[in-house]
């Protein structure tokens, strides 16, 4: 039985995976699906294929349906109001970090080495914060060549998307290719469109097996690792601080606002579980 609720979660899936900093695997936890998604994802290729594509067709839909529509208002959002609009996602990363730390019961868990991990893993995705602004320009009059670096750029960028912390589309800015795949979306280069989504459907088919055996072997240090990689990515997206008072009240505002979202779907989601 289809899940048509996990369309409304693809949605927000989709959406952060447009914005360079915020990572979808983020999102997928803070909605609670997320080592749902990693199973199905990983179970596609099983004897139990049927049940897994049963949840994952209403979070592609979702997923689909937002990049395709939601990606023109994330556009004019950062370009209008880019602080508040980051202020927000900052927001609701802030309110990922306790449900991490509960789900992994930290307390009666974590080692000094587990501590470790957390800050390097939140290092190494700060330090991807230094690059630059530059997004490259559209790509055009493209070759062979081009659509082979597409198609592996949205294998590494896939492979970013399911690791909560890690940005999909902060890779595509360091590969240079961020402006051409956003502009294909826009005007519908089925090309490209098509090019790139065949290294995502790969990078996920691939990682996930991965992500899968690390949860099920190394349960508690990939908790460590996977809180360090979102506690890094709020170096990554602070926007800096806003350089007049109205601004700065409402990017408060819009940050409080992304926690109480975060909080209040992270309570559903408790509740749902409880209750099943």
């Amino acid at each position: 039985m289809f899940e048509w609720k996990n369309i409304f979660k693809g949605m927000m899936i989709g959406a952060s995976d447009v914005v360079p900093g915020v990572s979808g695997g983020t999102i997928a936890l803070l909605v609670g699906i997320y080592e749902r998604l990693i199973a199905a994802i990983n179970g596609v290729l099983t004897r139990e294929w049927k049940k897994h594509v049963i949840f994952l067709i209403p979070v592609g839909i979702g997923v689909g349906v937002s990049i395709l529509t939601l990606s023109h208002l994330l556009s004019w959002l950062l370009e209008v109001y880019p602080q508040p609009t980051f202020f927000f996602f900052l927001g609701l990363i802030l309110a990922i970090i306790p449900i991490l730390l509960v789900e992994a019961d930290y307390k009666k868990t974590y080692n000094g080495t587990h501590y470790i991990l957390l800050v390097i893993a939140a290092i190494a995705v700060a330090c991807t914060g230094l690059v630059g602004d530059d997004q490259g320009t559209v790509m055009t009059d493209l070759a062979i060549g081009n659509y082979i670096f597409l198609f592996f750029a949205g294998w590494l960028a896939s492979s970013a998307m399911i690791l909560p912390g890690i940005s999909g589309s902060m890779i595509l800015l360091l590969l240079g290719v961020y402006v051409t795949i956003i502009d294909a979306i826009k005007t519908f280069n089925i090309p490209i469109i098509i090019t790139v989504g065949m290294g995502i459907v790969i990078g996920l088919l691939l990682t996930s097996k991965l992500i899968r055996y690390l949860f099920l072997h190394y349960r508690t240090a990939t908790y460590a690792i996977v809180t360090g990689f979102v506690v890094g990515s709020i170096f990554v997206i602070f926007p800096g601080i806003p350089n007049n008072v109205p601004l700065m009240v409402v990017s408060i505002v819009c940050m409080i606002l992304g926690y109480w979202v975060a909080y209040r779907l992270g309570k559903i989601e408790r509740k749902e579980s409880s209750a099943s």
